[in-house]
């Protein structure tokens, strides 16, 4: 079992989940209370990673990030590397190919916030940010958790996106499910057997301690 694939697999799982907490939740919450036109414009482009093939979004990535655009310009000025095929590059296409499955649940538990509460609360002078993190935070706090565990599975697994960006750089871009690949091209079934199993065992008990922690009643 390549066991230096799957930490950098965990590594990045942990690193795009904690990057999704602090982009995807101003923008769920954004989404949840905005009464913008052109609000579905912005679900819809949140929303694409879902339907788009990892491959076509893992190229446009590519694209983006590399010395040829103006963005990648930008971003090897100020890291001082191209991002293609680095932890970092790899980081950014995840969070993208990531974010509709953060910022779904967070939007939804937001917006099922009662808005008499809300009201409520900016009566009693509460600004948006106290009542966001006082109020709606704690009463979404299932929708939350959900958004955190269905990204952190969702990154664990990823293959088109990863490959793409990241390519196959052993310690580097080389995850768990590049590995399995790579075992199955090179007929060590065995090893791709143990490898997928670990994962499954880790998405599955992931996704067991989230719903169980949801029927949980944390705030009285």
């Amino acid at each position: 079992m390549d066991w230096t694939a799957l930490a950098l697999s965990l590594k990045l799982a942990f690193c795009t989940t904690l990057v999704l907490v602090l982009v995807g939740m101003p923008l769920a919450a954004w989404l949840a209370f905005s009464r913008r036109r052109w609000k579905p414009l912005v679900e819809a482009l949140v929303a694409l990673p879902i339907v788009l093939p990892p491959t076509v979004l893992g190229f446009y990535v590519l694209m983006a990030l590399g010395p040829a655009s103006p963005l990648g310009a930008l971003c090897e000025r100020f890291f001082g590397h191209r991002l293609p095929f680095t932890f970092l590059g790899l980081l950014i296409a995840s969070v993208l190919y990531s974010l509709p499955f953060a910022v779904q649940p967070f939007s939804a538990a937001f917006a099922s916030v009662d808005p008499r509460l809300l009201e409520a609360s900016a009566c009693s002078g509460a600004g948006p940010l106290k009542a966001f993190f006082r109020l709606i935070l704690p009463l979404s706090w299932a929708g939350v958790l959900t958004g955190l565990v269905l990204s952190f599975a969702h990154t664990l697994g990823e293959f088109g996106v990863v490959l793409m960006v990241g390519g196959n750089v052993p310690g580097a871009t080389r995850t768990a499910s590049i590995a399995i690949y790579d075992q199955v091209q090179s007929l060590d079934y065995a090893a791709a057997g143990r490898t997928s199993a670990l994962l499954v065992g880790v998405s599955f008990a992931a996704l067991v301690l989230t719903y169980s922690l949801r029927k949980v009643r944390l705030f009285p």
